[in-house]
């Protein structure tokens, strides 16, 4: 329409850093991080964020250069998620339990000029930098982050000192605001669950909006505190490390996830929401008496990372958290979905609640479309509950593609979705369920076995603390259910009793018909890695040795 100018009076490109600029003036004495005895008020966090961003432009950081992180969830952690990007860079934050190995070929393929290794990692660092010497790889500069937030001397030559760097930044400092908010502000690479990582790129914009959504689906009012379960370096800590800044809320960091410093953290800083993977939910409520404390008030929960068994929920709920389902991947900056409630839904039973809340749900406000699509039609499966179909994602939070690999990034982009690799139904009322990965899908004898079905029938069982189903190779079915089982302390079930368990509660082909017991290997995240279950189970060999019942 005629009058309209686009300038920059009324266009700027949408960036969290903003949040953080206008934290430090509304809310410029309250405590923003918490780690121990280490407080920092929003204004000191805004000033240390721009002697990081000075520093780093001093060491020549250039924008759109990657400065990794090699860190649990401490304050350093989360001032690079601003500090990092107002210097222009792209931060790339490395999963603390990756070995040197994969340490080496993440810094290779990212590029990283700069990483910031904390204390407890500088060895994993150290190795990965060994390695890459053998490959003639250039390194990249080290930054040592020195515990409890002191400024340390480094006996190594040529390693950095995270707080003597900082106190090389200037206040002055020309925050470099993005041009486009298209322009990339981090780097993730997926916990490999699947298959090997890929290097997912966000941009501004979808951190930005992404983060409000966290908002909104964790219903947070202003000045939360936030206790982080939830690790920093996955999926930025599902951006709740900037939407705890637009809120002005508290960052309580814990650099171990343990059910006693859960109940102690909310209990001391009267904690208002935490996130965490279902396994931090078994972890809570399997918690033993003496470590568990009363709620001071209202704790919210977001969950997600893995389909959590209704049972879990049920008792999460028995113990007075509020929990939020949500459910995405690294591709849509964490959390895509939300299981939003209805208020008819709090007369039904408990368990039925539960149930409920178990289904992954509709898209957030910060997504335009979530739908399940037969994969090669690209036609919407009918909402009866039944007909599985690829949850496929479309918004401006999917990420900007692949690092470095064009091919992966236009087959996820396939027919103008994103494709997830999750296989799922859609009830009557539009919300949708997860039945499983499109790769870890059971087939027995022609029958689809959703691993997520039978796994949440093992977890109501009173002695089984964990459990994970793959597929087992088998001459006559194809393959047939394994149970991988981790019971509770002080409980006993041998694996008869446990399949006869299966057999009361789903159709008998679902049922295992083999269990073995054992710890589940698991990502960071809390969800078990089944390509090395699935190898274990492959050299089982085959179950049917002349016989082929299931009845």
């Amino acid at each position: 329409m005629e009058g309209m100018v686009k300038c920059s009076a009324n266009y700027v490109p949408l960036t969290p850093i903003s949040f953080l600029e206008r934290s430090a003036i509304v809310y410029r004495d309250r405590n923003s991080v918490i780690d121990g005895d280490v407080k920092y008020t929003w204004k000191e966090t805004h000033e240390r964020c721009i002697r990081l961003a000075s520093a780093l432009a001093h060491l020549g950081i250039s924008p759109g250069d990657v400065v990794a992180a090699l860190a649990p969830n401490i304050p350093a952690m989360y001032e690079l998620h601003f500090g990092a990007p107002m210097a222009g860079a792209v931060l790339c934050t490395l999963n603390v339990r990756h070995d040197s190995s994969m340490v080496s070929v993440l810094l290779k393929h990212s590029e990283a000029k700069v990483i910031f290794v904390d204390y407890q990692f500088l060895s994993i660092a150290q190795g990965a930098f060994e390695i890459l010497r053998e490959t003639k790889t250039k390194l990249p500069l080290l930054v040592l982050i020195s515990e409890c937030g002191q400024p340390a001397a480094i006996s190594c030559p040529g390693i950095l000192e995270y707080e003597s760097l900082l106190a090389t930044g200037k206040l002055n400092f020309e925050v470099r605001w993005p041009k486009d908010e298209w322009d990339p502000i981090s780097l993730n690479y997926t916990s490999g669950t699947t298959s090997s990582p890929k290097g997912v790129i966000y941009s501004h914009r979808g951190a930005y909006l992404n983060s409000f959504a966290a908002v909104l689906l964790n219903e947070m009012s202003s000045m939360p505190v936030y206790l982080w379960c939830v690790p920093m370096f996955h999926c930025n800590g599902w951006c709740l490390t900037w939407a705890v800044a637009a809120q002005g809320g508290t960052n309580v960091c814990q650099r171990n996830v343990t059910a006693k410093d859960i109940f102690e953290n909310i209990a001391q800083h009267k904690v208002t929401h935490l996130g965490g993977a279902p396994t931090v939910l078994n972890m809570i409520i399997n918690a033993s008496a003496g470590d568990r404390k009363p709620l001071p008030g209202k704790v919210s929960v977001m969950t997600g990372g893995a389909p959590p068994p209704s049972h879990v929920l049920y008792k999460m709920e028995e113990l007075g958290f509020h929990v939020t389902h949500a459910y995405g991947l690294t591709e849509t900056y964490g959390p895509g979905t939300v299981c939003t409630w209805k208020p008819e839904w709090a007369s039904l039973p408990r368990e039925s609640q539960a149930k409920i809340k178990a289904r992954q749900g509709v898209q957030h406000l910060g997504l335009e479309e979530l739908d399940i699509k037969d994969p090669v039609t690209m036609k919407s499966v009918p909402a009866d509950a039944k007909t599985m179909g690829e949850v496929m994602f479309r918004g401006n939070t999917v990420m900007n593609g692949y690092l470095k690999d064009l091919k992966a990034t236009k087959d996820a982009f396939n027919g103008g979705w994103f494709r997830s690799g999750d296989l799922g139904v859609k009830h009557p009322d539009g919300y949708i369920e997860l039945k499983d990965r499109s790769k870890d899908i059971i087939i027995s004898g022609g029958e689809n076995i959703s691993s997520i079905e039978v796994e949440s029938v093992l977890f109501s069982h009173p002695a089984v603390l964990e459990a994970a189903i793959v597929g087992r190779p088998d001459d006559h079915w194809g393959e047939t259910p394994c149970a991988f089982v981790k019971l509770k302390d002080g409980c006993n079930a041998n694996s008869e009793e446990l399949v006869k368990f299966c057999r009361d509660h789903l159709p008998h082909y679902m049922a295992p018909r083999t269990v073995v017991f054992q710890e589940l290997p698991k990502t960071s995240t809390g969800k078990v890695q089944k390509f090395v279950l699935k190898e274990k189970a492959k050299a089982m060999g085959s179950i049917s040795k002349g016989n082929t019942s299931r009845l």
